[in-house]
């Protein structure tokens, strides 16, 4: 999927007078956590980009095949600690599936909100760090302010700010009161009145456009070849969102539309995502006004033992689709675990953004693909 497999070599005698190495990362801020980028340079233009993968595996996939079902939860979240609750959707959700349990109505409406809360929160830090690679400032400033109110929220039902694990098998660990459902309307309106000001700071700087139109073209044919997903896939003009193409939850019964740009540049993924913000506040609050009353667990066995066979699930996560493929062999442990994650799939097409390209586009380029390292390492 990736230029090499393995960090390239490059001998002195094989790169002309006026090339270089350089090495960006793996301690850079630019590649947002553990990822080695070699590049082969002529001048400031970029000749090849190699992503060295691998500085933060942690073997998640054997882990989860030598754990219970229920040991698993708290491991989701480690691979996107920023959308940890669609992690732990995708692991409830396969699990029920398999197992034929039932979801209490107040249960998934709980779920949704908060998966909603958490996908802003993910697109919030990554408006901040975005900016941040292009050496704006301000608005990270505004952008990490908001995210500590969604955190404030989260904590106060999950007891944790950032690796949340708070889904449980037929439900989720606690019901929320009417405090968090006030809170998450006042963050609703405040965002309502708030967002005007991310554009007129950012969207509309001719500064910011010109570092980022026409800067790193997914063309449309290209993204099927790649496997992209998300807002890097809706940025190129594909309307696919798992929310909408394989209905999961209580998604169908919402209205909501699926941001889409056709220049497939830096700023066509920017748009795509600020306009998600405002379609997941439009989701957090149906989700409020139609919240039902009742149970928020189902009644499940103590030790979870999916039948013998096979059965995958997707969820939209804030970079894309999460797959994750499961084989049970009727034990409380399961037999083989595979994850298709998002940012492992968009990171593939990095070396072909980057050929060609000033040293500074690529890290706006980089910036652009909203990828957790941790996720594609796993």
């Amino acid at each position: 999927m990736f230029e090499s497999e393995t960090a390239p070599t490059y001998h002195l005698e094989t790169v002309e007078d006026n090339q270089f190495v350089l090495n960006l990362g793996p301690q850079h801020p630019g590649t947002h956590g553990v990822l080695r980028v070699v590049l082969h340079m002529d001048g400031e233009y970029i000749l090849t980009a190699d992503p060295v993968l691998g500085y933060g595996h942690r073997m998640q996939e054997k882990i989860a095949e030598t754990m219970t079902y229920t040991q698993v939860l708290p491991y989701m979240a480690r691979m996107d600690y920023l959308g940890a609750l669609s992690y732990n959707q995708a692991w409830v959700c396969l699990i029920e599936k398999m197992c034929g349990l039932e979801v209490p109505r107040r249960a998934e409406y709980i779920r949704v909100l908060c998966v909603e809360l958490n996908r802003i929160a993910s697109h919030f830090l990554w408006f901040g760090a975005f900016l941040l690679d292009l050496g704006a400032f301000t608005p990270f400033l505004h952008a990490f302010a908001d995210r500590e109110k969604i955190l404030d929220l989260l904590e106060s039902v999950t007891g944790s700010r950032l690796t949340h694990c708070y889904f449980r098998f037929g439900g989720v660990g606690a019901d929320v009161d009417d405090d968090f459902f006030a809170g998450a309307q006042a963050f609703v309106d405040h965002m309502r009145q708030h967002l005007p000001t991310y554009h007129s700071l950012v969207t509309g700087n001719v500064i910011f456009q010109e570092r980022t139109k026409d800067v790193g073209v997914i063309l449309p044919f290209e993204t099927w070849g790649y496997g992209l997903s998300g807002p890097v896939l809706r940025g190129s003009g594909k309307q696919y969102d798992v929310r909408r193409s394989e209905p999961y939850s209580i998604y169908p019964e919402l209205d909501f539309k699926i941001p889409v740009e056709q220049s497939g540049d830096c700023l066509a993924r920017y748009l795509v995502r600020l306009r998600e913000i405002e379609e997941s506040l439009n989701i957090i609050e149906q989700a409020v006004a139609g919240m039902p009353d009742g149970p928020v667990r189902s009644k499940v066995p103590k030790i979870i033992k999916p039948p013998e066979g096979e059965a995958a699930m997707a969820v939209e996560t804030p970079r894309g689709e999460l797959m994750i493929y499961l084989v049970s062999d009727g034990t409380k442990v399961p037999y083989r675990v595979k994850y298709r994650v998002p940012s492992f799939a968009n990171l593939s097409i990095f070396s072909h953004l980057a050929r060609g390209q000033l040293l500074a586009d690529v890290l706006a380029i980089l910036g652009s693909l909203d990828m957790v390292i941790p996720e594609v390492d796993r």
